[in-house]
Formats: C-alpha cells, sequence, structure tokens
C-alpha cells in the first residue's frame, strides 16, 4: 500500500499541477514591422530591376507603377511629358463608357453608325473593309475595333460622337495636367502645327486607378468597360507575363514612340502600370524594355499576392 501511494504521488508531481494548460500558446509568428520590411526588401529589388532596364535602353523611358490594394507607387522620369500615340484611346473608351453611364446624357453603346469611305484613314483595317452607306456598326462594335486592331477610323467617329471637349473635360475633371486629346488619329498636320496628344506616367495610372475604383462608371459597367479594354491584342505589357495572367491595357505607337498603360490584374494584388518611351531609335528595344518593366512588376506584385506574410505559399 505504501509503495502504492509513493508510485501515485510521483505520477502528480511530474504531471505539474492539474490546472496547468496541456500546451502553452503560440507565440506570434511574425509582427507587422516584420511583415513589412520583407516586402520593403521586395520592392526595392523591383525598383533596382526598373531603372536597370531603363537606363539599359537608348530611349527616354518613363514609368508608374501603382498598387491598387495600398496605393504604394514608383515612379520614374514620371511627371515629364510624353506623345501617347494610340495610348490615348484608353480616355476615348472611358468617355464613351461615362456617356452611356448616364442614360439620355450623351453617346451610348448601342447607338448605330453607318459607315462612311470619308473616315477611313490609314490604320483602318478594319473599318476600310466594311461597305460605306450599308453597313451598319453600334459604338460598342466601333470601340471594339480602336481595342484590338487600333482603328484609327473607329477611333475618330468615336471623338466625333463623344466629343473631344468632353473626353479632356473628364480629363481636367480626374486633375490630370497633362493628359490631353488635342487632334483625331492620323491628322498630320495638326501634329506638324504642335498639337500632340500627350499624357505622363503617373497621371495614366492615376486615371486607371479612378476607373478602377468603379465610382465613375458603377459596378457593371466598370467590369465591362475593362473587359473591353482587355480584348485581345498585340501589346507590350502581356508580351513576357504567363498566358493566364489578365491584362487590360492600350498600347500605342509612333516614330521613336512606344508606350502601354493598363492593369494587371494579379490575384489577390491588381496593379496599374503606364511605361512610356521617346526618342527611341530601335522600337523593338523600346517594346522589350516596356515588357521587361512589367514582368518585373509582375512578379513582385504575384509573390505578394499568392504568399503568407512569413513567404511561403500554401497550396
Amino acid at each position: 500500500m505504501k509503495l502504492f501511494t509513493v508510485i501515485a504521488t510521483l505520477a502528480v508531481v511530474a504531471a505539474g499541477p492539474l490546472t496547468a494548460p496541456l500546451t502553452a500558446p503560440l507565440a506570434a509568428q511574425d509582427t507587422p514591422e516584420s511583415a513589412k520590411a520583407k516586402q520593403d526588401l521586395l520592392w526595392a529589388q523591383m525598383e533596382d530591376s526598373v531603372r536597370l532596364i531603363a537606363k539599359g535602353t537608348d530611349a527616354v523611358v518613363g514609368v508608374a507603377i501603382l498598387d491598387l490594394t495600398d496605393r504604394r507607387a514608383f515612379y520614374l522620369n514620371a511627371d515629364a511629358v510624353y506623345p501617347t500615340a494610340s495610348t490615348i484611346k484608353l480616355a476615348v473608351l472611358a468617355e464613351l463608357y461615362r456617356q452611356h453611364a448616364r442614360t439620355g446624357a450623351g453617346a451610348t453603346l448601342g447607338d448605330l453608325y453607318t459607315i462612311d469611305g470619308k473616315d477611313v484613314v490609314g490604320g483602318s483595317d478594319i473599318m476600310g473593309g466594311l461597305t460605306a452607306g450599308i453597313t451598319k456598326v453600334t459604338n460598342r462594335d466601333l470601340a471594339t475595333m480602336m481595342m484590338a486592331v487600333s482603328d484609327n477610323a473607329a477611333t475618330n467617329v468615336l471623338i466625333n460622337r463623344v466629343g473631344m471637349d468632353n473626353v479632356n473635360g473628364w480629363l481636367a475633371g480626374l486633375g490630370l495636367k497633362n493628359t490631353r486629346l488635342r487632334r483625331q488619329m492620323m491628322d498630320v498636320q495638326a501634329a506638324q502645327a504642335g498639337r500632340e496628344n500627350t499624357a505622363t506616367p503617373r497621371e495614366l495610372v492615376l486615371m486607371l486607378e479612378a476607373l478602377h475604383k468603379g465610382d465613375i462608371l458603377g459596378a457593371p459597367l466598370t467590369d465591362e468597360f475593362f473587359r473591353m479594354l482587355g480584348t485581345g491584342k498585340m501589346s507590350y505589357l502581356p508580351r513576357l507575363l504567363p498566358a493566364a495572367v489578365r491584362t487590360a491595357n492600350k498600347p500605342g505607337d509612333l516614330d521613336a514612340v512606344r508606350n502601354d498603360a493598363g492593369i494587371v490584374f494579379v490575384p489577390n494584388r491588381p496593379f496599374a502600370i503606364a511605361v512610356m518611351t521617346t526618342f527611341g531609335r530601335d522600337h523593338r528595344e523600346q517594346e522589350m524594355a516596356i515588357a521587361r518593366i512589367s514582368r518585373t512588376a509582375w512578379s513582385y506584385f504575384d509573390r505578394i499576392g499568392k504568399s503568407s506574410a512569413l513567404g511561403r505559399i500554401v497550396r
């Protein structure tokens, strides 16, 4: 009996107090300061890489990258004014959708237009092949041509229908000072007279951010707008991205000029990006610089979007 009592006592002592927890509470795995420090390092790596890409071309390169989650931004030569080429069509598209959203106050996506042979200018691959006086298209059709093949005749018809002053009034209302539509597409005389369509990389991403928020068009129409902007096309931002990555963008090119601006819809971490290049001697180099900058930015946002605060990807 004494032996049994001793053994029982030893067992209680070994087990510890009856009220003690079975396991100690886990300490926090990370702190906000630690998580931010790691993201800061990745962001700095992205900035350094973008600067090296820009420095490696003979063109003047302007870059704006804006995190649409926390508004962190990187700007490189982003307040200089650049010729937009066809990237200005992004603003024309936005004004069309903005007017459509205001029922009875301007153009709508369903308005019909009869093709006129006088509309055709250089770079009108679709409109130039339609039967003048017979073929009817909607503003939505014209917008699709403007996005898919950058059809200049379709763009000019839309500029006439929504109004150049309305486009510029909306841009001014956003607080954008240098992004302006000053001439129609292929109006060489206007360009020679100094009326050029212009923007800055910073203003382009701010315009995209404003549209992405949904307040301008409302939720359903915002989704449709970005689907239209995402119409498949030859462009530079998506060139080196994985095929599954969704983008909505508008490139532009002129002699010595290559641009692209849009949103890359990285899951959990979308970002707006604008890369504008001018004074270039080698347009292929300019295009690849845009693609490489886009890939560099995507690499940062993709890792942040799919990783834990510690950096692990849990599948």
